[in-house]
């Protein structure tokens, strides 16, 4: 019988495979975050060696770390979904109408020569933007049971219409100075905000994640939603704080992104959901739900933007970078299907 003790914690299947080559590869396989972080090693030794003097540099890693950041903040949500056996397409678009949201009142409040205390209000309303977007497509994924896939492909629509709607298809000239000059351009122990922020994200919702009871209900949701069901668990209710919370670090994303390009960027963000997905896919989560970890995300989406780094260093064009990011997704989601294959065996 179930008890919500099972609930608490994730489903884990332990089995033995017969022969030492199989068990060996079994192993191999279940590694998770050790053999991403072998395939990033490899990833920097390649460009190294390929770019000498010009990719291993504190320029490359800084300017990288610093673009990277709001993917990894949207990977932080996307994590949450993908365990529970979702998806997100929106969350570029999302990202993007947060801005417009955030920046739309800076306009209509001062502009450039906004002040602190509307920097904050602006920012709050661009992160309830988010949440309260994704929490609608919880609704749509879970009471009017639309499959994830096409609920947030229809959300990626509506706030790219939105995001264009409001601006008139030109990206808002009003992000206050102060805002730039303090997240967008400014650090702290000479590490840029954006940075600092992604981090800290990473390192909060990794602990609420791996320590906390709505972590743990993430967990078994994508491994056996009847089977919560069973114990009492609203699963419904689950799923769109989930949500929510996918739309909200699209929102905080969305924040950073105006700080740092002074922009809303409205035209700048069609594949982001595919890096997103990518990376917390190659970071080991599975797209079955049920498993992956913060930490994988966290080394996960540093692959395809240094991938991206070194092709644009070696100048290759933008559109072949597309291309081998597709790739990459497809073989992290061939491993996924092997490492559940070999789970299944046992």
């Amino acid at each position: 019988m179930s008890t919500s003790s099972d609930v608490d914690r994730p489903a884990k299947r332990q089995a033995t495979l017969p022969g030492s080559g199989q068990l060996l590869l079994r192993r191999g396989m279940a590694a998770g975050e050790t053999w991403v972080f072998g395939a990033l090693i490899i990833l920097v030794v390649v460009f190294t060696i390929l770019s000498p003097g010009k990719f291993l540099t504190s320029t490359t890693f800084n300017l990288t770390a610093q673009t990277t950041a709001p993917f990894l903040v949207m990977a932080i949500g996307e994590t949450f979904v993908i365990l529970t056996a979702g998806i997100d397409l929106s969350v570029g678009f999302v990202l993007v109408l947060s801005g417009v949201v955030a920046d739309k009142f800076y306009l209509s409040n001062g502009g450039p020569n906004a002040g602190v205390g509307t920097i904050w209000i602006g920012a709050i309303l661009g992160l309830l933007a988010g949440a309260l977007f994704g929490g609608l497509q919880g609704v749509a994924v879970t009471k009017l049971k639309i499959p994830p896939l096409i609920a947030t492909l229809m959300g990626l629509g509506v706030a790219e219409g939105l995001s264009y709607l409001i601006t008139g298809g030109a990206d808002l000239p009003s992000v206050p100075a102060k805002l730039v000059s303090s997240i967008g351009q400014g650090s702290v122990a000479g590490v840029s905000w954006v940075i600092v922020i992604s981090f800290l994200a990473t390192l909060l919702f990794g602990l609420i994640l791996a320590f906390t009871r709505f972590g743990r209900y993430t967990y078994a949701i994508g491994s056996n939603p009847e089977a919560v069901e069973r114990v009492g668990v609203n699963v419904d209710r689950h799923l769109i704080k989930v949500y929510a919370l996918a739309g909200l670090m699209s929102g905080l994303a969305g924040i950073m992104n105006l700080a740092y390009y002074s922009s809303t960027t409205i035209s700048d963000h069609p594949l982001d959901n595919l890096v997103v997905i990518t990376a917390v896919v190659i970071g080991g989560a599975s797209l079955f739900g049920g498993r992956g970890t913060m930490l994988g995300t966290f080394i996960g989406v540093f692959i395809p933007e240094l991938l991206a780094a070194g092709l644009n260093i070696k100048g290759v064009n933008q559109y072949w970078q597309y291309i081998v990011t597709g790739l990459v997704l497809g073989g992290a989601v061939y491993l996924d299907q092997v490492r559940r294959r070999l789970r299944e065996r046992g």
